[in-house]
């Protein structure tokens, strides 16, 4: 009997007391959290929705019409979107692009012991061709970045790489950035000056077609730009 008795203690202890408060769940996700970070939590949501909401509006404001607010804050707008963000429609042209075009780039280089040397000609736009080729999910630098820069350039300047606006400066100092980096990646010693050229070969045609296109390589060099501080800020040696 005290073995049952003992037992029947250890069955009817308080977790079976009929009046005993159920215990608490523990808390989980934000709610985990103590106030002050709920708080920082609260406010990093709130400024990344407000960013996306600015953003897609701003990117609304400038596929859109002219309009009102376009005239009125059609600078703010450009700042906003270029060069980074700007959108166009070529993927749905009547005259698609028909070309193939190669960023390419060579280097000025002070070496270490006081000399200078300049670099072969860097195909940028290859070395992103094969990084994309094969990865399922290139990123939006590797496919966008290069192309889009040297668009920009064209986009503001004359055949004779003269600014032909506000911008041209911008775009210059955005493409000269992207290739003191990419080339001080591979290169020791440091980048003194920097020069831009782009080959432009025509995509060949179908073997049906009875057009006739020329093989040769049409090129556009830039001249050589000084390196400025601000260009190789954040370039890993």
């Amino acid at each position: 009997m005290d073995a049952y008795d003992t037992g029947s203690a250890v069955r009817h202890g308080p977790r079976d007391d009929p009046d005993a408060l159920p215990a608490a769940e523990p808390r989980t996700g934000v709610a985990a959290l103590s106030l002050r970070y709920q708080i920082a939590a609260a406010v990093a949501l709130a400024v990344v929705a407000v960013t996306v909401c600015v953003h897609l509006g701003m990117t609304f404001l400038h596929v859109a019409p002219v309009n009102v607010v376009t005239k009125q804050h059609g600078t703010a707008i450009d700042d906003w979107i270029y060069p980074e963000f700007e959108q166009n429609w070529k993927l749905f042209a009547p005259n698609p692009l028909q070309q193939n075009i190669a960023v390419q780039a060579r280097a000025e280089i002070r070496t270490r012991d006081g000399g200078t040397r300049t670099t072969g000609w860097y195909d940028l736009s290859a070395e992103d061709g094969r990084a994309i080729d094969g990865n399922l999910l290139p990123s939006h630098t590797q496919q966008n970045e290069l192309r889009r820069a040297w668009d920009f350039f064209l986009a503001t300047h004359t055949a004779d790489n003269r600014p032909s606006g506000l911008r041209g400066a911008l775009s210059e100092s955005y493409l000269r950035r992207i290739v003191v980096m990419r080339i001080g990646r591979e290169e020791t010693g440091t980048v003194e000056r920097v020069q831009v050229r782009s080959r432009t070969t025509s995509v060949p045609p179908p073997s049906w077609s009875r057009e006739s296109v020329s093989d040769k390589p049409v090129y556009r060099e830039v001249p050589w730009w000084a390196v400025t501080p601000a260009d190789t800020e954040g370039v890993a040696r």
